[in-house]
């Protein structure tokens, strides 16, 4: 997919404490119209988030005082940046770290040493995903509110409500997954039908227990709602009216 480069200008934040790498990362997203931010620690991270809200982050790992993990976990519990995507840069590659990094609400993942050019388009794509106006968004726009339950999904809003009148505080990611599961009620959504509604470009990456990390965060903030999701072993996940929901 070719994504228009005028749609995608914005303000990057990049946090690492090679100096090398700061420069390689910032020539490449400067060179394609992006503004950069840089950090080389994870306090200092924490406040260039707070006070410049960045619309992307590039985040490593490996930082002098505090974590990546972390820093992530920082982010994403806090309302005011929340909604921040974060891409993490790390020359740790196991799955295990890979799915630390998911857990803590990491949105992609890249190894080092990785290629300028497939960090320049997996930062493309993820602002494609997270960015509005986007051919996604205008497609959402024209769809109608999901009752499914207790629960109320706006596409066109990305918000989600609950029968008591609570707002979820849900990631990008986890709104396309509850999206792609209410848009068919009852109905199995395999692990690989998810990835790729919902990772679309970069999908390739993602594995099983990285659709896991997501649902099990995912049921977490749905409270006392999470038994929606139901787990169908060895095939993958459906959202399910239980005999305690209200009917819609």
């Amino acid at each position: 997919m070719v994504i228009p480069e005028q749609t995608l200008t914005g303000r990057i934040l990049i946090v690492d404490d090679e100096e090398d790498l700061l420069r390689l990362v910032s020539y490449n997203l400067t060179r394609v119209g992006f503004e950069l931010i840089t950090a080389s620690n994870g306090k200092t991270a924490l406040k260039l988030a707070q006070s410049e809200r960045p619309d992307l982050l590039i985040l490593d790992l490996m930082l002098p005082d505090l974590s990546g993990v972390h820093v992530c976990q920082r982010l994403k519990k806090d309302p005011a940046t929340q909604g921040i995507p974060i891409i993490m840069l790390t020359a740790r590659s196991s799955e295990t770290d890979r799915i630390k990094g998911f857990e803590a609400g990491a949105d992609d993942y890249v190894v080092k040493p990785f290629s300028p050019r497939e960090l320049v388009l997996r930062v493309k794509a993820l602002l494609a995903r997270t960015q509005a106006p986007s051919a996604q968004s205008t497609k959402e726009a024209k769809m109608e509110t999901l009752h499914v339950g207790p629960l109320k999904v706006l596409p066109q809003d990305h918000c989600v409500t609950t029968e008591e009148g609570l707002t979820l505080s849900l990631t990008n990611l986890e709104f396309q997954i509850l999206l792609s599961l209410a848009q068919a009620p009852n109905r199995v959504r395999t692990r690989e039908q998810l990835i790729e509604a919902v990772w679309r470009d970069g999908g390739e990456d993602m594995s099983d227990r990285t659709v896991d990390t997501h649902i099990k965060r995912l049921r977490k903030k749905l409270g006392i709602h999470k038994d929606c999701i139901e787990t169908i072993r060895g095939v993958g996940y459906r959202i399910v009216r239980t005999q305690q929901m209200s009917s819609s």
